[in-house]
């Protein structure tokens, strides 16, 4: 995308690995880190002659912090006109966009890298799909081999302390944590905003304010539900999902992969695993994840829809690790094909055959890494 439009941005979660690979993948490329007051002060003393001076190819680390950036480069990107003059990079969505819509629309291409995917694992890491959700994706646990009770506490606590009130004016920073930890109780559930704001014990519209804070820093998104093509009356409100399960795991105190197999949200946190992989292919490959679930006034839910281009692929999701013939019931009730596309039906499980079953394909889940990668 530098080969077709003079600006690149690159938001995630923090330490999802942003820095190490821009500086990596780009050497050539003159690197500042916008949180650091001497870079800062260098660009806020004079913009457009520091811009001019460093010339193009520059990468721009945690630029939401930097607000006038944005205005100063679309300047220099439409003097100059060429492609691949400047990098963005930043950990909060909600600021980069709102920016970036300002300031640059149609000169810049807008990329998103989250912590690891099972394809950038060993296999082995990936087996052990139990200790995989405890232990989450992020690279710094791998690369330092940190145990996920050490690393999640304080990395949640700094997400608090310094990326919640970045974002938000927030003075009760222990009401938001217990906030946090309710979220994490309703993982793969519908959203239920006035349950949510009568656990925390403050208002709807003090709960949507937050929620957006979590979208915006990476650490949930909201599936929303599937409505084109099926002519039932369907449920509107979006589920929640954690960007990482070990974030999930860590606020729901499981520690331990024994702990989390006899947990009462053990297939919830397995759905969000399998939900998240799939979200994580389409980013990683430059692509919008066109993700949703799908659920019936009777009650008859598809946990996972995607599309892809002409053709639709239907989700159901399973933590057992035994096969049982009730795993595609429910896709049984959406038809093969729709007026748009076909429908291809999967069952994602915890087992370890693969095979075709009931007008479905049986993926077990050491083979669904073999399943992205097509």
């Amino acid at each position: 995308m530098l080969t077709k439009f003079p600006v690149l941005s690159v938001t995630g979660p923090r330490q999802s690995g942003k820095t190490t690979m821009l500086r990596n993948s780009f050497p050539e490329y003159r690197y500042f880190n916008m949180e650091q007051l001497d870079h800062r002060s260098l660009f806020l003393s004079d913009p457009i002659g520091f811009l001019r001076a460093q010339g193009e190819k520059l990468i721009f680390d945690e630029a939401q912090t930097v607000p006038e950036l944005f205005s100063y480069i679309q300047v220099m990107s439409d003097e100059r006109g060429t492609p691949g003059q400047y990098i963005l990079s930043g950990s909060q969505s909600f600021l980069m966009n709102e920016h970036i819509s300002q300031s640059l629309a149609g000169r810049v291409h807008i990329n998103h890298l989250l912590p690891f995917d099972v394809s950038e694992l060993e296999a082995s890491i990936t087996q052990d799909y139990a200790r995989l959700m405890v232990t989450g994706f992020y690279p710094r646990i791998y690369d330092q081999r940190i145990a996920p009770s050490d690393f999640y506490p304080s990395y949640l606590q700094t997400y608090i302390e310094r990326d919640v009130r970045m974002l938000k004016s927030i003075e009760n920073l222990s009401l938001f944590s217990k906030f946090l930890m309710l979220c994490a109780g309703r993982i793969g559930q519908v959203l239920n905003l006035s349950s949510l704001a009568n656990d925390t014990g403050v208002s709807v519209a003090t709960i949507k304010s937050w929620l957006s804070v979590l979208e915006a820093s990476y650490i949930i998104y909201l599936l929303q539900p599937y409505h084109n093509n099926f002519n039932k009356r369907l449920i509107k409100s979006p589920k929640l999902y954690f960007y990482d399960t070990g974030i999930a795991c860590s606020l729901l105190s499981i520690g331990s992969p024994s702990v989390l197999r006899s947990h009462y949200l053990y297939g919830f946190l397995f759905e969000n695993l399998v939900i998240g992989e799939l979200r994580k292919r389409a980013l990683h490959t430059g692509k919008q994840p066109a993700l949703y679930y799908w659920r019936d006034s009777n009650g008859i839910e598809i946990d996972c829809i995607m599309e892809q281009g002409n053709r639709l692929s239907a989700f159901e999701i399973k933590g057992a690790e035994t096969f049982s013939t009730d795993f595609t019931k429910n896709l049984h009730v959406l038809p093969t094909s729709t007026s748009a596309a076909p429908v291809e039906k999967y069952v994602v499980y915890a087992g370890e055959i693969s095979s075709s079953v009931a007008g479905a394909n049986l993926i077990a889940w050491r083979h669904f890494r073999d399943f992205l990668q097509k």
